[in-house]
């Protein structure tokens, strides 16, 4: 009977152990959104929008949807807000006047040579340096987690860790 106790005492730590674990990787992500909206006026999806279209010179909305996993209405969004901060330029394409082209300015290069790398740009580099099975072992008991937590995915989920929209302060 005392073993019984025990076991499932420990048991319980391990899955509080879990949670807690779980609970610090959220408090990152949100401490990293923070971050970047106090000392860069930037949230996560703002500085991924930034970072694909100085990558791609001009791009259409749509392709940075795509690019980026988000929702065109999403994206539209924040183009609107780094266009009012002159970080983009919002252009009729030239061959077919229906397209609207974004293109980063230099005040986007400026700000990119600043900001900090992606969140999960530093984890995919020290994920990709791990062992087959280590990388394996950890996909496996995410799935797992997610699982046990009874979490009904969305039909598209995107690779970038955030915790939700943090807007930046409206008197910076």
């Amino acid at each position: 009977m005392g073993q019984e106790i025990s076991s499932e005492k420990i048991r319980n730590e391990l899955a509080e152990e879990v949670l807690v674990t779980i609970r610090q990787i959220i408090q990152a992500i949100d401490m990293h959104s923070r971050t970047l909206v106090k000392e860069y006026g930037l949230t996560a999806p703002q500085l991924v929008i930034l970072k694909t279209v100085a990558k791609e010179k001009a791009i259409t909305v749509g392709s940075i949807a795509k690019k980026v996993s988000l929702s065109q209405a999403t994206v539209t969004g924040i183009i609107e807000r780094l266009v009012q901060r002159s970080l983009v330029l919002r252009n009729r394409s030239s061959k077919d006047r229906r397209r609207v082209i974004i293109e980063p300015t230099p005040q986007c290069y400026a700000l990119l040579d600043k900001a900090p790398p992606l969140m999960q740009e530093v984890f995919v580099n020290q994920f990709c340096d791990l062992d087959e099975w280590e990388r394996l072992m950890l996909l496996s008991s995410l799935k797992k987690i997610v699982k046990l937590m009874n979490v009904k995915p969305p039909q598209s989920a995107s690779p970038y860790l955030v915790t939700g929209e943090v807007e930046p302060d409206p008197k910076n």
